[in-house]
């Protein structure tokens, strides 16, 4: 096990991690803020990497893919919003995992009468299909080095959006103290639709960044739902810095044990354990952590306040 295998797979992990950051951050604003539990959350991210991939086979060009994936994705998130989510927001955490379920399950129906049941190839840019090299013995691949450089802009956006902005203070202002908010003249309604279509971008950014590097196919949007609820777990309900962190230590112990544990446990124990226990084990372990954390600090490691 080399050391230019354990950066590699670092890097594979930190680049995973900041487009988890991406879904989980869009989740933790919506269910910490408005204090609504959107499992169709997954849906969007799955819509953001179906249009993505339509769209750059169609036009060729995967910046306009990209926006076209998020406009899209907003509009279907403002409908989602407007029909269902503003039935919900007075209701208990039961029926809206029952009401957002059943969305993913006409959702991902939606997309097998539109796509078809097989799996999409959503192209790699042409510019961007090269590696580069980052040291001696380490070409890595340019187009997961544009998502670990736009993953990092993004988060520095939404801290910036969220923590230094008069938008961001409003936001915090609602979900503090909503009947406050509203006696001094902030329009807590707006403010919280204007969370739900951020989130909802902020998925479909996700999904169409990480089109060309994963299996666009139906479900893949409920498969990295439940990594995202587990970053909620482990950051803290609400709180964007613990969406960030909590994002990076899964992504990175994710990645690196599916990697690296079957070569460690064939030198250890034989191909057989290599073979049969290195994917359960690798499969577990984010689930270890956030037992671990769960019981050192039941609230997250960054609990968000007030």
């Amino acid at each position: 096990m080399s050391g230019i295998l354990v950066l590699e797979q670092l890097l594979n992990g930190l680049g995973y991690g900041l487009m988890l950051f991406l879904l989980a951050a869009g989740l933790t604003l919506v269910f910490g803020i408005m204090d609504v539990l959107n499992l169709a959350h997954g849906s969007l991210f799955m819509a953001g990497a179906y249009v993505a991939a339509e769209a750059h086979t169609r036009t060729g060009s995967f910046a306009a893919a990209i926006v076209i994936a998020v406009a899209v994705t907003v509009v279907v998130a403002l409908l989602l919003e407007v029909l269902l989510m503003r039935r919900l927001y007075t209701r208990d955490h039961l029926a809206q995992v029952l009401a957002t379920f059943g969305v993913i399950l006409v959702a991902d129906d939606i997309v097998k009468m539109v796509w078809g049941p097989s799996p999409v190839m959503a192209p790699t840019p042409a510019a961007l299909s090269g590696p580069v090299e980052l040291m001696d013995g380490l070409p890595y691949p340019s187009y997961r080095l544009v998502i670990l450089v736009g993953g990092l802009l993004v988060a520095l956006a939404l801290y910036l959006l969220v923590n230094h902005t008069r938008i961001g203070m409003r936001v915090r202002a609602g979900a503090s103290d909503r009947p406050m908010a509203e006696l001094m003249g902030v329009r807590v309604g707006r403010i919280f639709n204007g969370v739900f279509l951020l989130g909802a971008a902020l998925a479909a950014l996700a999904g169409a960044l990480m089109g060309p590097i994963v299996a666009v196919q139906v479900g893949m949007g409920e498969a990295i739902l439940i990594p995202a609820l587990v970053v909620l777990v482990i950051g803290g309900i609400g709180s964007v810095r613990g969406a960030f962190i909590g994002a990076l230590l899964i992504g990175v112990i994710d990645t690196a044990a599916r990697a690296l544990l079957p070569p460690l446990l064939e030198r250890l124990a034989g191909p057989a354990a290599a073979s049969d226990v290195a994917p359960a084990l690798a499969s577990i372990l984010i689930y270890v952590l956030m037992a671990a954390v769960l019981f050192w600090k039941p609230q997250g490691l960054f609990p968000a306040h007030g």
